[in-house]
Order: structure tokens, then C-alpha cells, then sequence
């Protein structure tokens, strides 16, 4: 996936600028409100990610794979700000992970999506059949952020 001009895409967390991903996630992103910032710095931490930079080098995007990197992918956090939206990179990011070469042995990538089917359909993604959705199972704490909090 190309990028506009003088935008750059990385996988070196040192790069990541935090701030905005914790603001981000605990201010704009329906799956996470109120996430503490501690916690997304150890999402950072345990997971592969990878951020794209405007010519300025401010971030402007990010997502988060959390892999076994032997069997198993849940792509998260998968967002643009608003100012670099329809730019293609949302596309670019999804790529760089499908395409990333210690990631091709993978058995089953998986990710949870209220609005964005079109953009991972295009990466070979696609709604979990009935039979296999009696056998998910999830142990969902919705409020553990609030909780944290007060």
C-alpha cells in the first residue's frame, strides 16, 4: 500500500507518540472510553504496532496486532484521525501486518469491527459463520475502565 507523499509508516514503538493514542482511545474510540493511559502503554508494550506520520511527523494513525507470532493475530485499535481520513491509510496499516513476513504462518487472524467491513474484507477478512459463532466465547468486563478510576 503507497502512501500519500511525505507520509511515512513505522513499527518502532519508540516513534509512537503516546498522547495521541491514549487520547485517541480513551476520548474518541467507541471500544475503549476512559482507558487509562497506563494501559495502553503496556497494550503497546505486549503487542506489535505500527503508526503513520504526516510530513510534519505527527502521527496520524495507529493500529495494534496482539500475536502469538506462531498461530494466532487480533488486530485492534485501528484508527485515523479525522484530518487523514480517506487517505488509504487504514489500507496501509492493515497491509504492512498482513504482508509482514514473520507474520505469514499464521492459522487465524481475527478482529471485532461495528462499522469498518469494507476496509477488512478487502484483506481477506470475513463474518464468522453461524456454526462458528456458537463456539466464540468471551469474558467481557465493559466498565473495568470506569472502575479503575473512581
Amino acid at each position: 500500500m503507497s502512501l500519500p507523499a511525505g507520509y511515512r509508516l513505522s513499527d518502532d514503538k519508540a516513534e509512537l507518540q503516546v498522547d495521541v493514542i491514549h487520547r485517541f482511545l480513551a476520548e474518541n474510540a467507541y471500544w475503549s472510553p476512559g482507558i487509562p493511559r497506563a494501559i495502553v502503554e503496556r497494550a503497546i508494550a505486549n503487542s506489535r504496532c505500527v503508526g503513520i506520520y504526516g510530513p510534519d511527523g505527527a502521527q496520524l494513525a495507529f493500529a495494534r496486532l496482539v500475536t502469538d507470532d506462531a498461530t494466532f493475530a487480533y488486530l485492534c485499535d485501528v484508527f485515523v484521525l479525522p484530518p487523514a481520513r480517506g487517505l488509504g491509510l487504514s489500507k496501509a496499516m492493515v497491509g504492512f501486518f498482513i504482508a509482514h513476513p514473520e507474520l505469514q504462518r499464521l492459522r487465524r487472524w481475527m478482529l471485532v469491527t461495528r462499522d469498518a467491513h469494507g476496509l477488512y474484507s478487502q484483506f481477506g477478512f470475513e463474518p464468522i459463520s453461524e456454526e462458528q459463532v456458537g463456539r466464540l466465547m468471551q469474558r467481557l468486563d465493559p466498565d473495568v475502565y470506569r472502575r479503575m478510576t473512581a
